[in-house]
């Protein structure tokens, strides 16, 4: 695989509106990190469901691991979802009535082929959520047997962020997964975040407007930069 993400030609408007997305092309390597940023509005979180494929462009084509988002039914788009795309959104989606340990191991439940990484590298998938938890300061909320609404939402986000994580996606999207960490914690979760990626080969597209952090990114971009948005 020489291109984990490829965009050609997008565009997406809401029904309504005059704004309209538009983006001629982006490619990410392998192993690439990119640091996304630019004001609230610009469609940063909207780029990141239309390759997550939870949003469908009126026109394009969007690649992840060599497989496309567009162009296939709603169910393929969700097991492509699954077995290529590690994400941590701002809504972090994580389901109240699973434990800590299950709610990471989720996209494993989704994906045979994140759950047989997840396996082979760390014996079965409780030690695989352990091992995310333990390196986001967890592991003792998780072996406690606390629940999702017990925790404070920058407990949650670095949950939501373990989950993006295990099995190894080729692509893991990011948008704005530190907003409720402290500078501990933040830091704590892009160290693991990097090394992860870089153990699986995963590129990383990382949206976030605090240029706090761009400089840990080996490029930073402005989503100006990128795409044409009209008003």
């Amino acid at each position: 695989m020489s291109v984990a993400l490829s965009i050609e030609g997008l565009r997406f408007g809401w029904p309504g509106s005059a704004w309209r997305l538009e983006l001629p092309s982006l490619v990410l390597a392998p192993g690439e990190r990119r640091f996304l940023h630019g004001p609230s509005g610009t469609g940063k979180s909207t780029l990141l469901n239309l390759i997550a494929g939870t949003l469908v462009p009126q026109a394009g084509r969007i690649q992840v691991a060599g497989e496309a988002m567009t162009g296939v039914s709603g169910p393929e788009r969700d097991r492509r979802r699954a077995d290529h795309l590690g994400i941590v959104f701002q809504q972090f989606n994580l389901l109240p009535f699973l434990s800590l340990i299950d709610n990471v191991g989720l996209p494993c439940r989704f994906s045979k082929r994140r759950r047989e990484r997840a396996v082979q590298r760390f014996g079965n998938l409780h030690a695989a959520a352990l091992h995310y938890l333990e390196a986001l300061g967890l592991v003792a909320e998780a072996r406690a047997g606390r629940r999702v609404l017990e925790l404070s939402v920058g407990q949650q986000q670095r949950v939501a962020a373990a989950r993006a994580l295990i099995g190894g996606p080729a692509v893991v999207l990011c948008d704005e997964p530190t907003s409720a960490l402290d500078g501990r914690n933040r830091d704590q979760f892009l160290d693991l975040l990097f090394a992860e990626c870089e153990a699986a080969g995963a590129a990383l597209l990382f949206v976030s407007h605090d240029l706090g952090i761009a400089a840990r990114f080996p490029r930073q971009q402005a989503l100006g930069e990128l795409v044409e948005a009209a008003a």
